[in-house]
């Protein structure tokens, strides 16, 4: 499940998208909770949804209740940085700058 990342996120990894995960700051893009800013509190990746902090709804008796977001809805302003993902987000990069660099050529192999 993964988010789209801002444009200064995009520059500085040279990625375009990267997984969602918990601690993650997002701004939701697309419907009527628009223009949202928040943390994300729990990714459900069952569902292909997350959950994201201030972001309620009350029931009939009153009870909050966190509204489900899907996160291609969303765009990653911060990301949480740990050791074991900026090393798999610098791989990750490193195999897409060498794909920009040669062109997107298709490589053909003969038997």
């Amino acid at each position: 499940m993964s988010a789209t990342l801002s444009k200064d996120l995009r520059k500085k990894h040279g990625l375009r998208s990267a997984p969602v995960r918990k601690d993650d700051e997002v701004v939701i893009l697309r419907g009527t909770n628009k223009g949202t800013k928040g943390k994300i509190i729990q990714v459900f990746r069952k569902k292909w949804s997350i959950h994201i902090d201030k972001l309620t709804k009350n029931k009939a008796n009153g009870a909050p209740y966190q509204i489900p977001i899907h996160p291609s809805n969303v765009s990653i302003t911060k990301l949480k940085e740990g050791k074991d993902r900026m090393a798999t987000i610098s791989k990750v990069a490193a195999g897409v700058s060498l794909r920009k660099g040669k062109g997107d050529k298709k490589i053909r192999t003969t038997n």
